[in-house]
């Protein structure tokens, strides 16, 4: 049954009923990354679904995956609850133009990240349910871990019950993708909106800057490009660490690695001055809190994306990027396929 802690809810399989689903069709909104998992995951557990999308995307995938290719419009005319799973930076045009004049009183809209509605781009109705169901990972592994039976953590918010059965609704999407076999933690769409944005502003950007900076350092000391570049991650070994953080937790993990390992990185990690660190993620929070990345974002792509272009080329001039494409090259590492994108 529920979890209770230091006040945060933890649902399982046995707090969420499918039958809140019963009669009632599900339309998603994009089958992207999370959209195909989402809508093969729920159908396998026995919800009726319908999948909308435009016409010049994944059209011949849906057929192939036994849906019939409707319109945006099309689903969401047809569906009860309606899951808007295109990227956030086209969900408000969609959902203006095509979702809002097909909504009835009692229906649920549904959505797997919670950036529209922090920053209150999708100007829903006051008389419909508005739930969030957020996986911590892509699509792919949505899929391949309800297909395995081990399930995967989410977030899980209301964020509007016009019902007063929202909270029923968004359990039993939880499980009828998969998630409440690991366990849906019960938050909001700010806390999802806040964690994610700072992962990607100043988590990782901490952890690129770092690898480049190891670069440098290396590199001026005489040791070559090649030697670096496997250490810091084209070998997979980083990939195998954080694959067994998940599996063990940090602790866990380093009886894994040499005596010798274990203490060089809990000496330093000791050592370590994270004050600066603190204050850098303070000020990206402070950042995200007050929507000046959102207004940001929006003005970027009003402009056609400049800044990332620009970025994009930056990087990929750049002699770590030139020595990762050269090792890659000569140790014949192939590259992977091209990652899927959040398209509808």
């Amino acid at each position: 049954m529920a979890e209770t802690e230091s006040e945060t809810t933890i649902y399982y399989d046995e707090d969420a009923d499918l039958s809140a689903l019963e009669d009632r069709t599900v339309a998603f909104v994009g089958y992207g990354n999370q959209g195909r998992s989402q809508a093969l995951n729920a159908r396998d557990s026995g919800v009726d679904v319908v999948v909308g999308n435009r016409e010049d995307g994944y059209r011949e995938r849906i057929r192939e995956d036994g849906f019939e290719p409707l319109s945006i419009a099309e689903a969401t005319a047809q569906g009860d609850v309606i899951c808007l799973l295109v990227p956030d930076e086209v969900a408000p045009e969609v959902f203006e133009s095509h979702v809002e004049p097909n909504l009835e009183e009692g229906d649920t809209l549904y959505v797997s990240h919670g950036y529209n509605l922090t920053y209150d781009l999708l100007g829903h109705p006051e008389w419909v349910d508005v739930v969030m169901v957020a996986p911590r990972m892509g699509g792919p592994a949505v899929r391949t871990l309800y297909e395995s039976g081990q399930g995967f953590p989410s977030i899980l918010a209301v964020e509007q019950d016009h019902t007063g059965d929202a909270l029923e609704t968004v359990l039993a999407m939880a499980k009828a993708i998969g998630s409440t076999g690991a366990g849906v933690v019960e938050g909001t769409a700010d806390m999802e909106t806040i964690t994610d944005l700072l992962t990607e502003q100043a988590l990782f950007p901490v952890i690129a800057n770092a690898m480049l900076a190891k670069f440098r350092v290396e590199v001026a000391y005489g040791i070559p490009p090649e030697i670096v570049m496997s250490e810091l991650y084209l070998s997979h070994e980083f990939a195998e660490i954080f694959e067994e953080m998940a599996r063990h937790g940090y602790l866990g993990q380093l009886p894994f690695h040499s005596p010798t390992s274990q203490y060089g990185q809990l000496s330093r990690m000791d050592r370590f001055d994270e004050t600066p660190l603190v204050e850098w993620f303070e000020e990206q929070l402070r950042h995200v809190d007050t929507g000046g990345f959102a207004r940001e974002w929006s003005a970027e792509q009003s402009l056609d994306r400049p800044g990332l272009k620009r970025l994009y080329g930056k990087y990929e001039d750049s002699e770590f990027f030139e020595a990762e494409r050269r090792t890659m090259e000569r140790l014949n590492l192939s590259a992977a396929a091209e990652p899927e994108s959040e398209a509808e």
